[in-house]
């Protein structure tokens, strides 16, 4: 009898021990999954990148990512313009049957919603159990629409819902999740360029997106970056980046739209006497981004567990 109880109990420890160990199976297999961050630039041409011939100015962040990693060289973007694009990426349908056609305007602020059934990439990771994260130009559907950021998989968002608004780098506002946010300081009232560089808050909203992922250690995260530069309008603080690449090029200024215009902050693009050094400017900031982005991984000590791609 008694080794008829002792037999009992070294199984039931066995089959305890056992299921620990497949449960700590289960929890290491979870924490190695991979997070991933993709930066998406706007309007970056194959050749605007040092590691690709550019020899005007250098990008030595995304160089060293290139030198370090994979390259994709015939890849191509899923249409010329960026909704069905864009639709075309997160969603992995080809342009033909994309639900996404073109640029489409609706009111009152925002392009065509994606479907509510739709599949995408942050759907996909979202239902894996990962923390997800845009911030940047979404242009994908209106506040509160079938196409919402946050409808489409996305728990944190924040930036340009409007893609016909991104090109102005100084807006009024710009969106949190589903809360419009008032920039104060670019109104009438201050000389446009003088305010809050649009690129460099949603950058710093990223970097604190790192910062919240790093705190759950067990839950892996996708960030996706779509960030508008180089997009024109041409335009950037005025601040040590500018003076590097000003006076370097031939230049021939642009005169664009200027408050009073109807256009003016609505996609309109403003007047710049520096359009080279504006645009190398452009670029090397959103290097610097990339730089900034890849050392708070390495601070947070997950680079080697995160995949990093960078697209235009």
């Amino acid at each position: 009898m008694n080794q008829k109880l002792l037999l009992g109990s070294a199984l039931l420890v066995g089959m305890a021990s056992t299921q620990q160990a497949l449960a700590r199976q289960k929890k290491a297999k979870e924490q190695t999954r991979p997070n991933v961050v993709f930066i998406l630039a706007d309007d970056l041409g194959y050749g605007d990148l040092s590691c690709y011939g550019q020899e005007k100015f250098e990008t030595p962040n995304i160089d060293r990512l290139a030198q370090n990693g994979m390259r994709f060289t015939q890849c191509y973007s899923g249409t010329t313009v960026s909704a069905p694009s864009r639709s075309c990426l997160i969603t992995g349908t080809h342009s033909g049957h994309t639900a996404i056609r073109g640029n489409k305007e609706l009111a009152p602020e925002g392009q065509f919603p994606l479907p509510e059934n739709s599949q995408t990439i942050f759907n996909d990771f979202r239902n894996a159990g990962y923390r997800t994260g845009a911030f940047g130009k979404w242009g994908l559907g209106y506040i509160g629409s079938a196409g919402d950021p946050y409808k489409q998989g996305i728990d944190q968002f924040y930036g340009y819902n409007c893609q016909l608004l991104a090109p102005s780098y100084y807006p009024d506002h710009l969106w949190d999740n589903d809360k419009r946010v008032d920039l104060s300081d670019n109104n009438l009232n201050v000389q446009y360029g003088k305010g809050t560089y649009s690129q460099d808050l949603i950058h710093s909203k990223a970097l604190a997106f790192l910062d919240e992922a790093a705190k759950e250690k067990d839950q892996p995260f996708f960030m996706w970056y779509p960030t508008i530069i180089p997009h024109a309008e041409l335009i950037v603080p005025e601040d040590s980046i500018i003076k590097k690449f000003r006076g370097k090029y031939p230049e021939k200024p642009y005169r664009g739209v200027e408050p009073g215009n109807p256009a003016f902050r609505k996609g309109g693009y403003c007047t710049q006497f520096y359009p080279h050094a504006t645009f190398a400017a452009m670029v090397y900031r959103l290097d610097v981004y990339v730089g900034q982005i890849v050392q708070k991984l390495k601070d947070m000590g997950v680079y080697d567990n995160t995949i990093n791609i960078f697209s235009s």
